[in-house]
């Protein structure tokens, strides 16, 4: 079952320090692009994802074809891509060991969340991870030591 409890919810962000997002847009009056923002703003690392875009660079991060060629450990993959779409985002964060999926506000694919959830990956559907961290009081991430 996708995660829906607000407790879970706030554990899995407040946990989190890498977000790949994938469906990542270099239009700032794009959703993805206000969210990427948010999340930075925040205090994550977040890694955007676009085979469009790939060589480019999005709020200071440069864009990757794909989940594989990131090279480093994913805690949430936040998808923005229409539901029949998202499943190809699912397998890639389950081919690369990500944490969890996350589908954005209006996405829902159970076929892709019962695989995910099958491979132990945590899975939200249909939420905005901007209007819960700040619905949920999601602390600042804090840079870690050196």
């Amino acid at each position: 079952m996708p995660l829906t409890a607000d407790d879970d919810i706030r554990q899995l962000l407040t946990d989190a320090r890498v977000i790949a997002l994938v469906g990542a847009s270099d239009r700032p009056d794009r959703p993805s692009h206000g969210v990427m923002a948010a999340l930075q703003r925040h205090g994550y690392r977040v890694i955007p994802v676009n085979p469009q875009i790939t060589g480019e660079h999005v709020l200071g991060e440069y864009v990757w074809r794909e989940l594989s060629q990131i090279g480093e450990r994913i805690d949430i993959v936040d998808i923005f891509r229409r539901p029949e779409a998202s499943g190809d985002a699912v397998d890639e964060a389950i081919a690369v060991g990500a944490g969890a999926v996350w589908m954005q506000l209006g996405i829902v694919n159970e076929a892709a969340a019962a695989r995910a959830e099958a491979a132990g990956l945590k899975v939200v559907m249909d939420r905005c991870t901007k209007i819960d961290i700040a619905r949920l009081g999601v602390p600042k991430i804090q840079p870690a030591a050196n």
